[in-house]
Parts: structure tokens; sequence; C-alpha cells
């Protein structure tokens, strides 16, 4: 019998206090995986939506829910580890499809990368889902580009930090919408040209001022629903509308004429399903573009809460209020306050 491990589960759809920590067997590492002694996991909006059961998993993944981890290697594939510069008790970071909320994970060597010097275990686990899905859909879908504009929908969620911060580091300027004051601050702080705060302000009213009249490039929206039509009238000729959430629903109207004038681009995608080969290649890309970024200090954590992995309900609980800023981490360790 398998050496057991720690696991948080979903019991049954529904709330936050469906979440249980449960024993499992540790899993095994197949070809071409390692398997990582887990210190954190980060919290993501699909992990909410596999709760709510409106987001299942993959076919072949885990029931576990959790989508990044951070911690140590602990077994794996030698021969696929030394091809990729791995080695047992590296610490490292990784993107799965399943299984994260756990004391041990299995994740392909490829979507595997090396914790960035001078940051902790806490603050690795929240790069992954964020730092994948930011690049794949603003830079590679999203094609933005030095001296160009991006908005983004949600400027203070996990998201929306780590967007702000690679595109200023790119060379690019960004705008926000926040739904408050502090958040606003936040995500100036962060190198957010102008927060629109969108409870008070018109977000395409306000896209036309900052921008006198021209438009943004580039929308990385997490809505969609009413927002597709007003987000076409932020964008600026050869203008591109990326989707990757459909908070406010998946129907949207819009002015397909709109979209022929000014030779609009709307585009969207969702990475849990795609192929290990397509996750890798983020992933080099991540290491070599991105990765120098952090290790001189133009990218930073944005950690706001940590809780210990059996308060998982909690961590919840607070990612579905939209108060936070930032990340949501469990630790595994015992050293959450």
């Amino acid at each position: 019998m398998a050496p057991l491990m720690r696991a948080i589960e979903i019991s049954a759809y529904g709330a936050p206090d469906v979440l249980r920590l449960v024993q499992r067997p540790r899993p095994e590492p197949g070809e071409g995986e390692v398997r990582i002694r887990v210190s954190a996991s980060g919290v993501n909006r699909p992990d909410v939506l596999q709760r709510r059961g409106q987001y299942a998993p993959p076919p072949g993944v885990t029931d576990l829910p959790g989508l990044e981890v951070a911690g140590v290697i602990d077994s794996g594939d030698v021969e696929a580890m030394e091809a990729a510069g791995l080695r047992i008790g590296q610490r490292v970071c990784a993107l799965v499809a399943g299984g994260g909320y756990a004391e041990y994970c299995v994740a392909p060597v490829g979507q595997v990368l090396p914790v960035p010097h001078g940051w902790s275990d806490v603050e690795a686990a929240g790069i992954p889902e964020t730092f994948f899905t930011v690049w794949s859909n603003v830079f590679d879908r999203g094609r933005l580009q030095a001296g160009e504009t991006l908005l983004v929908q949600g400027g203070a969620s996990g998201i929306g930090v780590t967007a702000i911060q690679m595109a200023r580091a790119m060379g690019a300027r960004v705008f926000v919408t926040v739904g408050s004051a502090d958040k606003a601050d936040a995500c100036v702080r962060l190198g957010a040209e102008y927060a629109i705060r969108y409870r008070e302000q018109d977000f395409v009213a306000e896209v036309a001022r900052l921008t006198a009249g021209r438009g943004v490039d580039v929308i990385l929206d997490m809505v969609a629903g009413p927002y597709v039509a007003r987000e076409v009238q932020c964008l600026a000729e050869d203008g591109r509308l990326v989707i990757i959430a459909v908070q406010g629903g998946v129907q949207a109207g819009f002015d397909a004429g709109l979209v022929l004038r000014r030779r609009l681009t709307i585009t969207g995608s969702t990475l849990r399903p795609r192929p290990v080969a397509f996750k890798a290649a983020i992933a080099r890309e991540l290491h070599r573009h991105v990765w120098p970024l952090i290790e001189r200090g133009a990218i930073r954590p944005v950690v706001y809460r940590v809780f210990p992995a059996a308060e998982a309900a909690r961590a919840h609980a607070l990612m579905e209020s939209n108060q936070h800023i930032g990340k949501i981490v469990l630790d595994w360790t015992g050293t959450a306050a």
C-alpha cells in the first residue's frame, strides 16, 4: 500500500465548507514526470469553479483541486529531469492540471520551473497559473508589444497583478479596472498608469480619455458577457480582445461593423485542458523572457494572505469575497499564521 499524505478534497459540490482535509495515497510519478513534496499551493478562481461543479478536471486527472504548487522535487523520471536541467532536492514551482491541494503532487517535467532566486515557496506557489496564463494570452494570443497599451479587467486579481507587472516590464502602458480605492492604489504602485474604478466610472469613456480617443491595443478580459460590446468600443485599430474567463456570462453581443472597420481580433483560451507540450513551450518562454525580469526585481510577488492548508475553505471564502489583492496561498508546512 502506498504511503499516505494529507490532501484537500471536494466532498460534494457546493459552498467552501465542502472542502475536506483527508488522507490520500501519495501519487507516483510516471514517464516524463516528477513528484514534488509540496510546501505551498496557489488558490485560483478555477478551483472555486471546480468546487461548485462548474469546471471538471480533464479526463484522467485527479479529482483533487489545485493548479499550481511550489516545493522540492522528491522523485521522478531521472532521464527527463536531467534533460530539463532539474534534479532531486531542487526547489521548484509547477503548473499542474489538478492535485495541487496536497502534500505531494505529480507534474510533467516540462511544466516545472526553478523557484526564482530570493523568492520563498509561498511566493513561488503563486507563479505558475497566473504567469502561464498571462504569457499565453497577453503576449502570445494578444501579441502585446513594447509601446502598446493594455487594459486589464480586474487589475487586483492574481492574474491582474501579474499582467500589470509583466506588461510594464516589457515596455507597455497598462490601465486596469478595479472595484475600490485601495485596489486602485495597489495597482498603481505595481505599475498601472491609471486604475479605473468601474463602480463609479465608465471604463469606455475613461479609456477614450486616457488614450485621446485612440483606444487600447490589447484587452485582457475575465468577465465577458455584456463587457464584450463595451470592450470592442475601447479597442484601437488592429486591437485584440482576449477573453480568459466568463464571470459575466457566456452570451455576448457586439457591433460587428466596428470589428470590421477597425480590423479587430476577438479571441480567448483556457489553459487547463491544453496538452503538456503546449504548456511546456510556455514554461520555456517564461524561463527565457520573464525569469530574468523576476531576478532583477522588475516583477515581484504579491501575496495577499496565506492560510494553513487545512483552512482551504476560508481561503475559498476570501477569494469569493473579491476583497483580496494578488494571490491567496495554502501553506503545507505548518508555518502559516
